[in-house]
């Protein structure tokens, strides 16, 4: 079993910049891919930025050129550095993790952290 437990949210002006971290723990051997997801309210939650396990990243278009998805494997950390945040960033974020075991594939979400862009 993996754990996601995500920390670093908070409220921030437009404009401004916030990083989130997810720290894995458990069985991480399987994990081939890491990302972040968000949950506005009444929407539902979109994957933003994944990372694999050989440091491959993708990004949804909202992001892109504004978010920053990386990763520590010597600490099993997953960062993402959000910059120029917009009031339509506000969101629940939450940490997700793919794992295969077994050629069964796992996916797993973190309890999520809130993030408020107002001024």
């Amino acid at each position: 079993q993996v754990q996601l437990v995500e920390s670093g949210g908070g409220l921030v002006q437009p404009g401004g910049s916030l990083t989130l971290s997810c720290a894995a723990s458990g069985n991480v051997f399987g994990i081939y891919l890491m990302g972040w997801g968000r949950q506005a309210p009444g929407k539902q939650r979109e994957l933003v930025a994944t990372i694999t396990s050989k440091g491959i990243t993708n990004y949804t278009d909202s992001v892109k050129g504004r978010f920053t998805i990386s990763r520590d494997s010597a600490k099993n950390t997953v960062y993402l550095q959000m910059n120029n945040l917009d009031p339509a960033d506000t969101a629940d974020y939450y940490c997700n993790a793919e794992e295969i075991v077994a050629n069964i594939l796992y996916d797993h979400w973190g309890q999520g952290i809130q993030v408020t862009v107002s001024s």
